[in-house]
């Protein structure tokens, strides 16, 4: 008896794979569903409605976008991480999401590594710094002399506690050893509307959204977050430049929930790695300002963890929470 046991348990185990790869293979045969855990119209919804389009193209299914915004992305991430892992619901996750909340909030619905699987990068949006034309400094080497010569009397605002943009300029003053005072607003909007009448002094923003002002003379760009140039600026350096390592952008993926067979994590996979070749698509991100990426699950997964022990040193250092 214990024998035929042993080799019931067995052939189950050996029918297990079998079996997983049936389902990629059939997979999909129902509509697939895209949660963006922010409201429509934002990068990352435009990012995911590209990848939607060109799935349901070439898989004869419906891929749908779901925006479920709430608390820095965790509302819609907290939904797909407890949704079935059969590979029919996806989160588009963000810095915040997948790495700077984890960090930031005392309490988290999920973990974004043990209850998710990364699928692949999709794209990177750099940030700028930016100073109102009023601010006697021309780079960042002269910002940084200033700032040290007048501690905490500098301003700069930012999207909210917690955001890249907020956590991005408090690494740059811990590298820099300097103390510019934040001044946290409800979104870019009303942050750049300041910056602009000169209420606030600098700040860090999306590349997409300060270009239009640097180019109208009403900002005036310092450097990039970014590890390397745009080339919208070209001739704009990177505070990496400066400080080797800094890295601050704004980037998005797909994540299914944990447990998901992988087989069909390696279809999804190789899927967004494909759209993310193609012409038509990569030009459509890049007029959003957007870097397409279309990483390996392996190269995703390495960056998400790489992220999370950045942004938790920075949290730590800044005092930041949100609750």
């Amino acid at each position: 008896m214990k024998l035929l046991r042993h080799l019931a348990s067995t052939l189950l185990l050996a029918c297990l794979p079998l079996a997983a790869a049936a389902q990629a293979n059939g997979f999909p045969d129902k509509p697939i569903r895209i949660v963006v855990p922010f409201p429509p119209g934002g990068a990352t919804d435009a990012a995911a409605r590209l990848v939607a389009v060109k799935m349901g193209e070439h898989w004869g299914q419906p891929v749908v976008v779901d925006n479920r915004a709430g608390a820095g992305g965790n509302v819609g991430s907290d939904l797909v991480a407890k949704a079935p892992a059969d590979g029919y619901t996806l989160v588009m996750g963000v810095t915040g999401s997948h790495a700077i909340n984890t960090s930031l909030y005392s309490r988290m619905p999920y973990d974004p590594v043990a209850d998710f699987v990364a699928i692949s990068q999709v794209a990177v949006v750099p940030n700028v710094l930016v100073v109102h034309p009023s601010v006697p400094a021309k780079n960042l080497a002269e910002l940084v002399a200033l700032a040290k010569k007048e501690p905490g009397k500098l301003n700069y605002a930012s999207l909210g506690n917690g955001t890249a943009a907020h956590l991005g300029m408090e690494m740059l003053k811990s590298e820099a050893g300097v103390d510019i005072t934040h001044v946290p607003y409800k979104g870019s909007a009303p942050a750049v509307s300041d910056l602009l009448a000169g209420q606030v002094q600098m700040m860090v923003d999306g590349l997409p959204s300060a270009l239009p002002h640097v180019k109208a003379g009403k900002l005036r760009a310092i450097a990039l977050t970014s590890l390397h140039r745009a080339p919208s600026l070209p001739g704009l350096p990177t505070i990496a430049e400066t400080y080797p390592g800094f890295y601050a952008d704004a980037w998005s993926g797909l994540f299914a929930p944990r447990g998901t067979p992988q087989p069909v994590v390696d279809k999804l996979s190789a899927e967004v790695q494909r759209i993310l070749k193609q012409p038509d698509v990569r030009e459509k991100l890049m007029a959003l300002g957007a870097e397409p990426v279309g990483s390996t699950q392996a190269e995703f997964t390495a960056h998400v963890k790489r992220e999370i022990d950045k942004w938790a040193k920075v949290v730590k250092t800044s005092g930041a929470k949100v609750d």
